[in-house]
Protein backbone atom coordinates (compact mmCIF):
# COMPACT_ATOMS: atom_id res chain seq x y z
CA UNK A 1 0.00 0.00 0.00
CA UNK A 2 1.46 3.34 -1.04
CA UNK A 3 1.70 6.33 1.30
CA UNK A 4 -0.76 9.16 0.70
CA UNK A 5 0.60 11.90 -1.59
CA UNK A 6 2.96 14.23 0.23
CA UNK A 7 3.20 12.13 3.41
CA UNK A 8 6.83 11.06 3.01
CA UNK A 9 8.00 14.64 2.40
CA UNK A 10 5.95 15.91 5.33
CA UNK A 11 7.43 13.26 7.60
CA UNK A 12 10.97 14.16 6.55
CA UNK A 13 10.41 17.89 7.09
CA UNK A 14 8.59 17.24 10.38
CA UNK A 15 11.47 15.06 11.58
CA UNK A 16 14.04 17.75 10.76
CA UNK A 17 12.01 20.37 12.63
CA UNK A 18 11.50 17.88 15.47
CA UNK A 19 15.20 17.15 15.92
CA UNK A 20 15.98 20.87 16.03
CA UNK A 21 13.14 21.49 18.49
CA UNK A 22 14.25 18.63 20.71
CA UNK A 23 17.82 19.92 20.87
CA UNK A 24 16.53 23.40 21.77
CA UNK A 25 14.18 21.88 24.37
CA UNK A 26 16.97 19.86 26.02
CA UNK A 27 19.33 22.85 26.15
CA UNK A 28 16.61 25.07 27.61
CA UNK A 29 15.55 22.38 30.09
CA UNK A 30 19.13 21.84 31.33
CA UNK A 31 19.63 25.61 31.73
CA UNK A 32 16.34 26.10 33.56
CA UNK A 33 16.87 23.00 35.71
CA UNK A 34 19.86 24.67 37.36
CA UNK A 35 17.50 26.97 39.25
CA UNK A 36 14.03 25.49 38.87
CA UNK A 37 12.27 22.26 39.81
CA UNK A 38 12.03 19.59 37.11
CA UNK A 39 8.32 20.12 36.36
CA UNK A 40 8.69 23.91 36.02
CA UNK A 41 11.78 23.60 33.81
CA UNK A 42 9.97 21.05 31.66
CA UNK A 43 6.84 23.20 31.28
CA UNK A 44 8.72 26.37 30.34
CA UNK A 45 11.14 24.63 27.97
CA UNK A 46 8.31 22.74 26.32
CA UNK A 47 6.09 25.82 25.97
CA UNK A 48 8.82 27.94 24.38
CA UNK A 49 9.81 25.25 21.92
CA UNK A 50 6.18 24.27 21.18
CA UNK A 51 5.27 27.78 20.03
CA UNK A 52 8.32 27.92 17.77
CA UNK A 53 7.74 24.33 16.60
CA UNK A 54 4.15 25.08 15.58
CA UNK A 55 5.19 28.19 13.64
CA UNK A 56 8.00 26.40 11.80
CA UNK A 57 5.93 23.29 11.05
CA UNK A 58 3.10 25.50 9.81
CA UNK A 59 5.38 26.97 7.19
CA UNK A 60 7.96 24.27 6.45
CA UNK A 61 6.11 20.99 6.93
CA UNK A 62 2.58 21.94 5.94
CA UNK A 63 3.32 24.80 3.54
CA UNK A 64 1.02 27.38 5.14
CA UNK A 65 2.46 30.78 4.34
CA UNK A 66 -0.55 33.08 4.62
CA UNK A 67 -1.37 35.03 7.74
CA UNK A 68 -4.88 33.64 7.71
CA UNK A 69 -5.59 31.31 10.63
CA UNK A 70 -2.16 31.91 12.21
CA UNK A 71 -3.69 32.60 15.63
CA UNK A 72 -6.04 29.63 15.36
CA UNK A 73 -3.12 27.38 14.42
CA UNK A 74 -1.11 28.59 17.42
CA UNK A 75 -4.09 28.04 19.76
CA UNK A 76 -4.55 24.54 18.40
CA UNK A 77 -0.79 24.06 18.74
CA UNK A 78 -1.14 24.97 22.43
CA UNK A 79 -3.75 22.25 22.81
CA UNK A 80 -1.28 19.82 21.22
CA UNK A 81 1.36 21.21 23.61
CA UNK A 82 -0.97 20.15 26.45
CA UNK A 83 -0.76 16.55 25.30
CA UNK A 84 3.04 16.75 25.20
CA UNK A 85 3.13 18.39 28.61
CA UNK A 86 0.95 15.64 30.08
CA UNK A 87 3.23 12.97 28.62
CA UNK A 88 6.50 14.58 29.74
CA UNK A 89 5.18 15.60 33.18
CA UNK A 90 3.83 12.11 33.70
CA UNK A 91 7.18 10.63 32.71
CA UNK A 92 8.96 12.89 35.22
CA UNK A 93 6.48 11.91 37.94
CA UNK A 94 7.04 8.22 37.22
CA UNK A 95 10.81 8.68 37.24
CA UNK A 96 10.88 10.62 40.50
CA UNK A 97 8.44 8.17 42.08
CA UNK A 98 10.64 5.22 41.13
CA UNK A 99 13.97 6.95 41.72
CA UNK A 100 13.69 10.17 43.77
CA UNK A 101 17.42 10.85 43.48
CA UNK A 102 17.58 10.46 39.70
CA UNK A 103 20.25 12.67 38.15
CA UNK A 104 19.89 15.23 35.37
CA UNK A 105 21.09 12.82 32.69
CA UNK A 106 18.40 10.34 33.65
CA UNK A 107 15.78 13.11 33.65
CA UNK A 108 16.87 14.22 30.20
CA UNK A 109 16.84 10.64 28.87
CA UNK A 110 13.32 10.07 30.21
CA UNK A 111 12.15 13.41 28.82
CA UNK A 112 13.61 12.73 25.39
CA UNK A 113 11.86 9.32 25.33
CA UNK A 114 8.56 10.95 26.36
CA UNK A 115 9.10 13.62 23.69
CA UNK A 116 9.47 10.93 21.02
CA UNK A 117 6.00 9.64 21.94
CA UNK A 118 4.66 13.21 22.08
CA UNK A 119 6.18 13.92 18.66
CA UNK A 120 4.28 11.05 17.05
CA UNK A 121 1.06 12.34 18.62
CA UNK A 122 1.95 15.90 17.52
CA UNK A 123 2.40 14.85 13.89
CA UNK A 124 -0.90 12.98 13.83
CA UNK A 125 -2.75 15.92 15.41
CA UNK A 126 -1.04 18.51 13.21
CA UNK A 127 -1.82 16.57 10.05
CA UNK A 128 -5.36 15.52 10.95
CA UNK A 129 -6.59 18.54 12.91
CA UNK A 130 -4.42 21.67 13.10
CA UNK A 131 -3.32 21.88 9.47
CA UNK A 132 -5.89 19.51 7.96
CA UNK A 133 -7.52 22.16 5.79
CA UNK A 134 -4.13 23.49 4.74
CA UNK A 135 -2.87 20.12 3.53
CA UNK A 136 -2.22 20.10 -0.19
CA UNK A 137 -5.00 18.41 -2.06
CA UNK A 138 -4.70 16.57 -5.33
CA UNK A 139 -7.38 18.07 -7.58
CA UNK A 140 -9.94 15.64 -8.91
CA UNK A 141 -9.75 15.13 -12.63
CA UNK A 142 -12.74 16.57 -14.40
CA UNK A 143 -14.36 14.31 -16.94
CA UNK A 144 -13.52 15.28 -20.50
CA UNK A 145 -16.02 17.61 -22.10
CA UNK A 146 -17.36 16.56 -25.48
CA UNK A 147 -16.12 18.72 -28.34
CA UNK A 148 -18.48 19.80 -31.03
CA UNK A 149 -17.67 18.45 -34.47
CA UNK A 150 -18.43 21.55 -36.51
Amino acid sequence: MAAPPGLVGQLARFAAVGVTSTVAYVVLYVLLRQSAPAQAANAVALLVTAVANTAVNRRVTFGVRSRAARVRHQLQGLAVFGVGLALTSGALDLLHGASPAAGRRTEVAVLVAANVVATVVRFVLFRSWVFHRAAPRVPALAPPTPRSSR
